[in-house]
This record gives structure tokens, C-alpha cells and sequence, in this order.
């Protein structure tokens, strides 16, 4: 019996974005992410990172080029690809309304999931992001770090194969940075794909498999912290991604 190969978890090909303003946010970027992998994605603002993340889960269409989910096509056959996806966005954009077991369970339905399945993966989700206390509160008493806490329990809610998270830890304290850090951690060892954009580099090397560097709408470089530091002949990710920026001035290594 011939082996069947697991597709891609993410396959985009020569993908083109280009707003009717002219900007070319994307310029034939192709990229591969395996099934399982801790994969980062790293450049400056208006890199072209969140014009990726958002022709990938739909929220915008891509001009020219390809995206496959799992081998499900992510422009022409959006559902499909939808299902396995889960995003956890920059922007705090929750139902100011809603409480956060309502959040979950909205969310939930919206994704075709029974009500006693709603209802079990809900209290399971609080339970794991320490929000159980809170179930019946409104979204909008939440402190910064908590609502973070929501996004990404939301985003798991439908049990995504691949889990894409948008600077997650942004504007978060220490001890939650550490906290998600280990939780997204145990579940990419269950076997969840996930796909991370940060600024903060030293999240990238601690958790990422791979890494690929984006600037000016075009992938420049990829591989892990070492493979990247090696190619551009210095001693870590911070200074590779500083060359990459062209500001290698800033290195800490010239700080007196």
C-alpha cells in the first residue's frame, strides 16, 4: 500500500497582495509550514505579516497566488480551510457585551459545535486560562492581560489544527508572557501547528522550530535562530534581525 504524505499544514504560493491604492503588500511570497511545527514569522511594521495572516483566514483577498490549509483551498474553498484554522488576532476585538462564557460558546456554534460540546470545551478553556471566576462577567471588565487570556482560549474553542497567533503577548506582564508561553508550548506538542508573529525575538527563539524573516512584502530568509544568525554572520537572532532592518548600529554588543 503506497504511503499517503500529510499535507502542509500552511502552503502559500507566490502570493500577491496589492490594495487598489497600488501598495504591493505582497510580493510572490511562498512559504511551507509542516504539520506540527512551531513556526515563527518575524519583520518589521508594515512588513507584510498581518496582510498574510489575514488572506489566510480570509479577511482579505489575496490578488494572485495560492493558499492551501491542510490541503483544503483557502481562496476557493474557504470553509473547509476555515475549520481547521484558529486566530488569535493582535487587536483585543471582543463583544464588549457578551459575557466570556457567552464568547466561547458564540464562538463555538458559529463553527458548527453541539451545545454539550460547547458547553464541556467552555469550562474547560476557563478552567485552563484561570478565567472560571469570571465566566458570567462582561468582556469589558477585563484587565488587558485577561482579555489576551480570552482571545486565545477562543481561539482554540473549535480545536483548530492550526493555531495562528498575532503578537500574542503583547503589552502583557512578565509572569503571562511565561504562562502562555508554556500552554502553547504543551499544545503544540499535542500536535497542534502553529504559526506565531511577535516583536519580541527572544519569544521567537525560545519557542520556534523555524523562523522566516518578511520585509517589504517579500520572504527574505528562513530557518532556525542558529541557521539564520549563520547566514547573516552574527551571534544570535537579535543581530540577524537587525541587519536584516538594516540597523545593526543598535546592536546590544555596542552598547558601552
Amino acid at each position: 500500500m503506497a504511503d499517503v504524505q500529510t499535507p502542509a499544514a500552511l502552503e502559500i504560493t507566490d502570493l500577491v497582495k496589492r490594495y487598489p491604492t497600488g501598495t504591493e503588500a505582497l510580493k510572490g511570497v511562498s512559504l511551507e509550514i509542516g504539520a506540527g511545527e512551531f513556526f515563527g514569522l518575524l519583520g518589521p511594521n508594515g512588513a507584510g505579516k498581518s496582510t498574510l495572516i489575514h488572506c489566510t483566514t480570509g479577511l482579505a483577498s489575496p490578488t494572485s497566488g495560492g493558499i492551501r490549509v491542510f490541503g483544503h483551498d483557502a481562496i476557493d474553498n474557504y470553509s473547509d480551510a476555515r475549520l481547521a484554522v484558529g486566530l488569535a488576532p493582535q487587536d483585543l476585538n471582543l463583544d464588549h457585551f457578551l459575557t466570556l462564557e457567552e464568547t466561547l460558546d458564540f464562538h463555538g456554534g458559529y463553527f458548527g459545535m453541539r451545545k454539550k460540546d460547547r458547553r464541556e470545551r467552555t469550562a474547560e478553556l476557563l478552567e485552563a486560562f484561570s478565567l472560571s471566576g469570571k465566566r458570567h462577567d462582561r468582556t469589558r471588565t477585563l484587565s488587558g492581560g485577561m482579555k489576551r487570556r480570552l482571545i486565545l482560549a477562543r481561539a482554540l474553542m473549535h480545536r483548530p489544527r492550526l493555531l495562528i497567533l498575532d503578537e500574542p503577548t503583547a503589552g502583557v506582564d512578565v509572569e503571562l508572557r511565561l504562562e502562555l508561553w508554556h500552554y502553547v508550548q504543551r499544545i503544540n506538542a499535542e500536535g497542534t501547528t502553529i504559526l506565531l508573529t511577535t516583536h519580541y525575538l527572544e519569544e521567537a527563539e525560545q519557542l520556534c522550530d523555524r523562523i522566516a524573516f518578511i520585509n517589504g512584502g517579500e520572504l527574505v530568509a528562513s530557518g532556525s535562530s542558529a541557521e539564520l544568525a549563520a547566514r547573516y554572520g552574527v551571534a544570535g537572532l537579535e543581530d540577524a534581525y537587525l541587519e536584516l532592518v538594516g540597523r545593526k548600529e543598535l546592536s546590544r554588543g555596542l552598547v558601552a
